[in-house]
Formats: C-alpha cells, sequence, structure tokens
C-alpha cells in the first residue's frame, strides 16, 4: 500500500488530473447509472469549500503576528493595490461578459437580485466586514474573515509572546499541509465532477465549458500580463 501511495504522489498532479478526467469522460459515457462516481466530485469541493476559510484565516493571523516593524505602510500600499486590482480585474470580466457571451446550464436555479444601489452595496460590505468571526468561517465569508484576521493579527502582535506567535505559525503550517493533502484528492474530484456533467449533459457541456474557459484564462492573461503591470 506504501508502494502504491508513493508512486501516486510522486507522478505529476496535472498528469493525474488529466487520468482522472479521461476517466471520469468514459463513465459518463459508458456507464451513466455509477451515480456514486459523482460523490467524488461532492466530497472533493466540500473539503475545499471546508478548509479554504480556516486556511486563509490562520495564515493572515500568523503572518501579521510575526512581522517586524513598519509593517503599517507597507500593509497599507499592499491593501491599496489588492484593492485596485481586483477593481480592474471585475472591470475587465465585465467588459468580457458583455463581449462574449457564454451559457452554461445549471443543476440548479438561482434566485439572486442585484443590488438597487451603490448603498446598498456597502451596507452589505460593512455588514460582512463585522459578521461574528465564528460565523464568517462557518459561512465562507471571506470579507469578514479577511477582517477578523487583520484584527486578531495585528492584536497578537502587539501582546502576544514568541511561544504564541511560533504556535499560530505551527497552526498555519499544519492547515497548509492539509490543504496539499485535499489537493492530492483532486484527480478523484476532478472524475467525479466530470462524470456528473457528461453523464447529465453528454458531450455537448464540454463546447460550452471550453468557451468559458477560454473567456477566464482570457481574462487572467489579460489581468496579469497587461493590467497589472
Amino acid at each position: 500500500m506504501k508502494k502504491v501511495l508513493g508512486f501516486y504522489t510522486k507522478t505529476p498532479l496535472i498528469l493525474r488530473i488529466a487520468i482522472g478526467l479521461v476517466i471520469g469522460i468514459c463513465l459518463g459515457i459508458w456507464v451513466p447509472q455509477a451515480t456514486f462516481v459523482s460523490g467524488f466530485g461532492d466530497l472533493f469541493v466540500g473539503a475545499l469549500k471546508a478548509i479554504a476559510p480556516i486556511l486563509v484565516f490562520v495564515i493572515v493571523v500568523a503572518s501579521l503576528a510575526n512581522t517586524g516593524k513598519g509593517v503599517g505602510k507597507r500593509f497599507g500600499r499592499v491593501v491599496f493595490y489588492y484593492m485596485l486590482s481586483t477593481f480592474l480585474a471585475a472591470a475587465v470580466a465585465v467588459v468580457m461578459s458583455y463581449l462574449t457571451k457564454v451559457s452554461i446550464p445549471l443543476a440548479e436555479a438561482v434566485d439572486k437580485t442585484a443590488p438597487a444601489g451603490l448603498g446598498e452595496v456597502f451596507r452589505a460590505l460593512l455588514s460582512n466586514m463585522v459578521m461574528n468571526p465564528v460565523q464568517a468561517l462557518i459561512s465562507a465569508n471571506y470579507v469578514g474573515i479577511l477582517t477578523w484576521s487583520v484584527i486578531i493579527g495585528l492584536a497578537l502582535k502587539a501582546v502576544a509572546g514568541e511561544k504564541t506567535k511560533e504556535f499560530f505559525t505551527d497552526v498555519s503550517n499544519a492547515v497548509s499541509k492539509a490543504v496539499a493533502w485535499v489537493i492530492q484528492c483532486a484527480p478523484f474530484g476532478i472524475m467525479g465532477l466530470v462524470f456528473s456533467s457528461v453523464s447529465e449533459y453528454g458531450l455537448a457541456i464540454f463546447v460550452d465549458y471550453g468557451k468559458l474557459l477560454a473567456v477566464l484564462v482570457g481574462c487572467m492573461l489579460l489581468v496579469a500580463f497587461v493590467i497589472d503591470p
């Protein structure tokens, strides 16, 4: 068993994901009644959704708690560039969405209404920022997670001893290791997700997903090599 696990982990992740993709397509075409395969995709997505909020929280807390003097000015500059880059990336996404109309069938209807105005957007933003930190972690409210992790990280920097800071660093490293273990299961998750899509919509789904992937990658390249520089 140890040899099999070693061979699995030594195989490049991209190759394993490609194999999982092919297996998922084949199962979706030839054995669509094997619905249990889609469970692998649900488990993988669920694990990522569960661990990601904790990862963000502990990494930010540990990073801020262990920073040296003069972090305030550098941190403010980082936040400014982050906000600016995020706004420009959103603008690129909106423009591309109007230029390239891509429709993707959804398994469930999405019942969402757009905000009535800018004031409503800011009220929602402030409400998310001051949400109970435990509730923010449970609901994956990243605005609240970032807000409280910054506050707690700066507080620890001011009052915590070295042992406490080392503890949070160890927790951050442990959660990062757990995320790496979850990522190792990506081939099975991709297999389940692809099987679910192919068994329900057929191979035609890849035409739509291919268009969407082209738009996403195009936006990423535009932001990375043109907008941000």
